[in-house]
């Protein structure tokens, strides 16, 4: 066991995030924790990583690792990226493993100042901090958030072959689904737990709810019976009778199930008219182009998804979309009636001393919507903003709850076409569900910049794929598109179409032993070029250089694999 975790409780002011909660963590477990924004999931990780006070017991095994990924990293703003992995990391790993995965994770300047580093530039560096340094427990607060589907599919397969214990918080439900084998759930204090990925997860807490609300229910009926026998006037005369007041007594003080308040959405979007928007041309560039020339026209009620790699210009056609920025060539044509609103990434510009209530009423005091005329304070407690909340300053919510502030200053201005950039970040999932119904039943335009893979299948039937400069239209979801490409991949013509090696009981050929001569003598040759260039990357600090060095070790790795394969297959056949 790695950690003991006893009759823990923590408050953060007077709201609960635990109490008397009790679990253990042990090695390899992969554990997912999951619960509504603002219930305390990021403060119980803090806890875990020692960042945070408590009170109860936290026994840990003897030189225990830890590494810790928070939601918001804090770095030294004077250091460039090396020097602060490094402060991190200490000096024990190698300069080249360094380079190589903060490459992975498109950092690849490596000497330049973390002031001039994006918060998604920020939070990539930490996590390739937190995966570099060797532990024994990794914990990880949203580690999907600012990566694109290149470097999550990555991660998932490093994460799921990691053989240390995790604990994660995370909004991606297939990332769940494929990494963790438990589950630990943080409601109304309380903290549940599932042997489960998250499919079994759903399963299991809808049978627990439903055996909750069963027993409640019997409780209630029993004590209308006890009830009715009470107030018949029987004396507590007999032993018997004493019993039978006692355990209504103690039933009667029994609190019900605490009522967990979903996100109430509701038709907040204006008519839209026939004509809609259209892109003629549509081209940008800064200092170097992202994309060619796109023609494009929407039709009403479509739901188009956007992927490609960071820094392929998603966001960049957003901005064009929404009119904050001119396209370098091109134009984009609106129809009369389009009102559109841009959910960016992060939390916008929020005033941390800003009122909750303030900050949804300089959009707009009342909404019109379908079902009636809402003001700004019905509007609030529809998002789970109670009276209370409302006037509490922004500053004091959590990054779920931003978020969640954020959406509803958005619809507060009854767009009828929505541009949502990494709408799921951030959201927990239950929110995310709800979002997700509303978002299918909205009447206009949906235009989404979204890494997350499940929301893309739910919601998208057109994506834009963003692919060497270019924009190409698909149509279906992000699975779709991932089947046809493999499908495009493997009609391809290739080289050899001969059956595994196991199956075929004949001898090497003359060609075949001279091939595995040279492969026995080519791949030390390759290992040992590997290391130079090893060497070589320790030793410049030119990051232009670096990137040239770190593509041709990727292209030997990738040679050695390829051969070593080959020459498994070759010697296994000549054993056979």
């Amino acid at each position: 066991m790695l950690m003991s975790v006893s009759h823990l409780s923590k408050y953060n002011n007077l709201k609960c995030i635990a109490k008397d909660i009790s679990f253990s963590i042990h090695e390899r477990d992969k554990i997912g924790l999951i619960g509504l924004n603002g219930t305390g999931k990021s403060t119980l990780l803090k806890i875990l990583a020692g960042q945070e006070d408590y009170k109860g017991e936290i026994i840990k095994k003897k030189d225990i690792r830890i590494n810790y990924l928070p939601q918001i990293p804090s770095f030294q703003p004077q250091n460039t990226v090396l020097e602060q992995v490094y402060e991190d990391v200490g000096h024990d790993v190698a300069e080249y493993e360094i380079k190589s995965i903060l490459n992975r994770f498109q950092i690849i300047n490596h000497s330049q100042p973390i002031s001039q580093l994006s918060g998604g530039q920020k939070k990539r560096v930490a996590l390739a901090i937190a995966l570099i340094k060797p532990c024994d427990l990794l914990l990880l607060d949203e580690p999907t958030n600012h990566l694109d589907h290149e470097m999550i599919e990555y991660l998932e397969k490093y994460l799921t072959k990691f053989n240390r214990a995790l604990v994660m918080i995370t909004h991606d439900r297939y990332f769940l689904e494929r990494i963790t084998h438990r589950m630990l759930e943080l409601e109304h204090g309380q903290l549940y737990t599932y042997e489960a990925n998250y499919s079994l997860y759903l399963e299991q807490k809808a049978k627990r709810e439903e055996s909750l609300q069963n027993a409640q229910h019997k409780r209630k009926q029993f004590l209308k019976k006890e009830l009715e026998w009470v107030r018949a006037g029987v004396q507590a005369r007999t032993t018997k009778n004493k019993g039978r007041l006692q355990r209504y007594e103690a039933l009667s003080q029994q609190a019900d199930l605490p009522v967990t308040q979903n996100l109430e959405m509701i038709d907040t979007a204006s008519r839209l008219g026939q004509k809609t928007i259209e892109l003629h041309g549509i081209s940008h560039r800064f200092d170097h182009l992202l994309f060619q020339p796109f023609d494009y026209l929407f039709q009403r009620n479509e739901r188009v998804g956007i992927v490609g790699i960071n820094g392929s210009g998603k966001s960049t056609l957003l901005h064009i979309i929404a009119g904050q920025i001119q396209p370098t060539s091109g134009e984009v044509e609106y129809g009369e009636t389009i009102r559109i609103g841009y959910f960016k990434q992060g939390h916008e510009d929020m005033d941390d001393n800003q009122r909750v209530i303030d900050y949804i009423q300089e959009e707009a005091r009342y909404l019109k919507t379908r079902q009636g005329e809402f003001s700004a304070k019905q509007m609030c407690e529809k998002f789970l903003f109670d009276k209370e909340l409302q006037y509490t300053p922004i500053g004091r919510l959590s990054g779920g709850e931003k978020r969640r502030l954020y959406l509803l200053k958005v619809l507060m201005g009854a767009p009828n076409v929505l541009l949502l950039d990494e709408p799921t970040n951030d959201l927990d999932i239950t929110t995310l569900q709800i979002l997700e119904d509303y978002l299918d039943s909205f009447q206009g335009i949906i235009i989404t910049v979204s890494h997350d893979r499940y929301f893309l299948d739910r919601l998208c039937d057109t994506l834009f794929v963003f692919s060497h400069q270019q924009i190409q239209v698909h149509n279906g979801g992000y699975s779709d598109y991932i089947i046809t490409s493999n499908q495009t991949s493997s009609n391809k013509p290739k080289s050899s179409t001969k059956k595994p090696m196991r199956e075929r009981k004949v001898r090497l050929t003359y060609l075949e032993k001279k091939e595995l001569e040279s492969l026995e003598a080519d791949i030390p040759a390759l290992e040992q070029k590997l290391q130079q260039l090893d060497e070589q990357l320790n030793q410049v600090t030119d990051f232009h250089d670096i990137q040239e060095l770190s593509n041709q070790r990727n292209a030997l790795e990738n040679e050695i694999e390829t051969k070593s394969i080959r020459w498994l297959e070759l010697l296994e056949k000549e054993e056979q």
